[in-house]
């Protein structure tokens, strides 16, 4: 029920927060990440919209992931250790036990325009656990692949509501201009739409009110370096899975919803009330 109201019970990769701009129009952070394994799939949807690939299951990126993780079932990868499963975004020939992977936040997705369309990836973040690619089970799919994501800073806007392609991209566009306001050299739109990426946080049956969605602009040291100096943050604050302010923020939100449902449910209860003594 929680997650229907946005309550985030996944486990995130830790992050540090460098800065956070606030008092402007688009607010961001700038986070730095460590080092982070992915499993990823790639499909080409062409201009009209339509998916490229002759399997259809691609059509299914989400699906796939799912499946690689054990969220339909038999876990489709080879491995040796049975993992307890958590709720929530390349192979050898030895037949193994599946290992169910425990799902991690945010889902990825990027795209990378081309001349006959997009090519578009989803990745899921791997358990910390999974620190070097001798511990991540190998996929039995071979349109699952396992990456490495090597530390990196960007920044990173917030925001809530459906998201879309034109959803993202209007948001990306937004956070690429307050980026060009604050100075910050290198920037162009055609820059930001070109990297950015999209991260959900949320399951889709989640409210899109309560839904947090996030867009991410990887920067280079020189762009982290400017920002640092010149909005200079005393405090460094740490995020993800550890961090306590993430679950004071749920445990906000679900208690706003219980007041919100609460007074809906005396104000219904009164006005049934009220008809049957009129009747």
């Amino acid at each position: 029920m929680g997650s229907v109201f946005g309550k985030e019970s996944v486990k995130e990769p830790p992050f540090d927060v460098l800065l956070q701009r606030t008092d402007v129009k688009t607010t961001y952070e700038l986070r730095q990440y460590g080092e982070r394994f992915a499993a990823s799939v790639t499909y080409t949807v062409n201009n009209n919209g339509g998916d490229d690939n002759n399997n259809d299951n691609v059509k299914s990126p989400f699906g796939i992931l799912a499946k690689y993780i054990g969220v339909f079932g038999t876990p489709q990868n080879e491995g040796s250790t049975s993992i307890a499963m958590t709720a929530p975004v390349i192979m050898e020939q030895d037949a193994k036990k599946p290992e169910t992977i425990a799902m991690t936040a945010p889902v990825v997705m990027e795209n990378t325009p081309g001349e006959d369309g997009t090519t578009k990836k989803m990745m899921f973040m791997l358990p910390a656990e999974y620190d070097s690619m001798s511990k991540i089970p190998k996929p039995s799919n071979p349109l699952v692949h396992i990456e490495e994501i090597p530390s990196e800073v960007g920044v990173v806007h917030r925001y809530n509501g459906k998201y879309t392609d034109t959803t993202n991209r209007a948001v990306a566009k937004e956070l690429g201009e307050q980026l060009m306001l604050d100075g910050v050299s290198g920037i162009t739109e055609e820059y930001v739409l070109d990297n950015f990426q999209f991260w959900g946080y949320n399951p889709p049956f989640t409210l899109p009110y309560f839904r947090r969605n996030e867009v991410w602009l990887k920067l280079n040291d020189d762009q982290v370096s400017y920002l640092k100096e010149k909005y200079p943050s005393s405090n460094r604050l740490v995020g993800g899975s550890s961090s306590n302010s993430m679950t004071g923020r749920s445990m906000f939100t679900l208690g706003l919803c219980g007041l919100v449902v609460g007074a809906y449910a005396v104000g219904f209860i009164f006005r049934s009330r009220s008809q049957y003594r009129r009747i």
